[in-house]
């Protein structure tokens, strides 16, 4: 049983919406950060990257730092930039990229329902990253940036947001990007009520994206209930920001690698050591409108090699019964890049960078052109895929979804200790 729960939200004013919502603070590396909140100076992203407030030499994670952020959001919400909204409600958060459109629903979610493994993850998450965002959640007093959740569609859920959505949005803003976005409120009780007690009856909630804001969030509330007297569950600190979506409605996008060198061979050497454990052939580019560079379907991805592309499709008997060892990220691992190319651990290994699928296939070419020797595109992860890893309690590789449109930060806030 899950225990969803409209909040006490606090957003953007209507009329600043659109330039404070800010893609998410991990998107972004220092420098882009910095010259993101130079060209933006409402951009949540300065609140969520305080550190491009201070000169370039300063260490991003030193208290000041976050004290910045903390100082530069209450000052916002007290300049009227935020509101302060005084009924528990949801929200319904609609995102439309490419003709295509997603609707979830923002609320909170409990922190026992993560240590329960209700909401289960499939991903490991790194101490120093969860450390920075522990500071940022507990000095600012705040959830700023939502988990990204996946629950399997439910009707009762999907009438109450189609119910919703016929209400005029609160906001409703195209970004830089091209991705629109709409929200509308679910203040009505009894659909409220209607909604919580769908997700009671859901028994499994996915962590799609999000996996280090969500530790943060959970271990900020932990620590919390230990310093607090009186503590009864049923405090703030105890649910996190998130943002909910059916199953039926997410796309995921390739996650692809490319590879400094080849450990040793030439290219001629790879391709026919290639060759001796996958089916290969090599890719006619013509004018077609879909791309022939991109693999069609499971076990198969697509190499760049030598100014060529290669389909490569895995030998059946080389895929195991496993949720995790089938996955084509783990294909490509087990059987190229690590006893091949010597690569063990892709979260370390210098030699190996990931490119996410929103770049397309022509950003592989310009990395092999530039700084690396092949490159692999990758079939995209399905959701059951998630599930399935997620529901056997096993971890899925790094970097093996890449889900689109991202949401934004800094259009729900919700506060730890805030009271009616």
């Amino acid at each position: 049983m899950a225990d969803i729960r409209p909040f006490l939200c606090i957003r953007p004013c209507k009329e600043k919406a659109g330039k404070i919502a800010a893609l998410p603070y991990d998107v972004y590396n220092r420098r882009e950060a910095k010259q993101e909140a130079l060209r933006n100076p409402d951009s949540f992203l300065n609140i969520d990257r305080a550190e491009t407030q201070f000169a370039d030499e300063m260490d991003m994670y030193d208290d000041r730092v976050y004290q910045k952020a903390h100082d530069m959001l209450w000052e916002r919400v007290a300049d009227g930039s935020f509101v302060k909204e005084k009924e528990r409600c949801f929200y319904v958060y609609e995102l439309t990229m490419q003709g295509r459109t997603q609707t979830g629903i923002v609320a909170c979610a409990s922190i026992d329902d993560y240590q329960n493994q209700v909401i289960k993850k499939h991903e490991n998450t790194r101490a120093e990253k969860e450390a920075d965002r522990i500071r940022h959640v507990d000095v600012c007093n705040a959830q700023t940036g939502p988990i990204f959740l996946a629950y399997r569609s439910c009707k009762a859920i999907n009438e109450a947001v189609l119910e919703t959505k016929k209400k005029e949005p609160l906001y409703d803003f195209t970004a830089e990007d091209g991705v629109t976005h709409r929200v509308y409120r679910m203040d009505d009780a009894a659909r409220i009520q209607a909604v919580k007690a769908a997700f009671a009856d859901i028994r499994e909630i996915y962590i799609a994206d999000g996996h280090h804001r969500a530790a943060s969030a959970v271990k900020v509330g932990l620590k919390r209930r230990g310093a607090h007297p009186s503590y009864t569950g049923e405090e703030e600190f105890n649910y996190f920001l998130s943002v909910l979506f059916p199953d039926d409605q997410l796309m995921i996008m390739d996650y692809n690698r490319v590879v400094k060198d080849l450990n040793g061979y030439t290219p001629q050497e790879f391709l026919k050591k290639a060759g001796e454990l996958f089916y290969i052939e090599e890719t006619e580019i013509g004018q077609a409108v879909e791309d022939a560079r991109k693999p069609r379907q499971k076990g198969t991805f697509s190499m760049y090699l030598a100014g060529k592309w290669y389909s490569c499709r895995v030998k059946e008997q080389d895929i195991p019964d496993d949720p995790v060892g089938s996955l084509d990220v783990s294909l490509l691992q087990n059987l190229l890049l690590g006893p091949v190319l010597g690569i063990q651990d892709p979260k370390t290994d210098s030699r190996i960078d990931f490119v996410g699928g929103i770049r397309g296939l022509d950003e592989l070419e310009r990395r092999v052109g530039e700084d690396c020797a092949a490159a692999f595109a990758m079939y995209p992860t399905d959701i059951a895929e998630l599930f399935a890893v997620a529901d056997a309690g096993l971890l899925m590789p790094p970097k093996s979804t890449w889900f689109e449109p991202k949401l934004r930060s800094g259009l729900f806030i919700h506060e730890l200790d805030r009271r009616v």
